[in-house]
């Protein structure tokens, strides 16, 4: 089992990992951070909205589901965005370098460090 922080930095052992966050998806503040390239601060915000309106979303068309993740694909950079498996209302923010990432390798990476996290 691991700890915020330490769950943080096995996600920045992932090739391309820019930086990453564990969010409060009811108040969109950060439990913790680590990395640069994005404000995470803004990001937390933000990437919350984007969370309610899917849940939003599902519950309008009567989707009885879960979201593993989110991915939102820039020019130079993956976001994922992935719910806590354990932990409902957080979600773990991750930013990598599209041109050195696998988003396959970072997506399982995600779900392993969703699995060990300890609150």
């Amino acid at each position: 089992m691991a700890n915020i922080k330490q769950s943080l930095e096995q996600l920045m052992t992932v090739d391309g990992a820019m930086c990453a966050a564990l969010v409060d998806s009811e108040s969109g503040m950060m439990l913790g951070s680590t990395g640069a390239g994005v404000d995470l601060e803004i990001a937390a915000a933000g990437n919350t909205e984007v969370m309610r309106a899917k849940l939003r979303t599902m519950k309008q068309l009567g989707l009885d589901d879960r979201i593993d993740d989110v991915l939102i694909t820039l020019g130079k950079q993956y976001h994922i965005i992935r719910p806590c498996a354990r932990q409902e209302g957080m979600f773990f923010y991750f930013v990598l370098d599209k041109s050195r990432a696998n988003l396959a390798l970072a997506r399982r990476k995600a779900v392993d460090v969703d699995r060990e996290l300890q609150f």
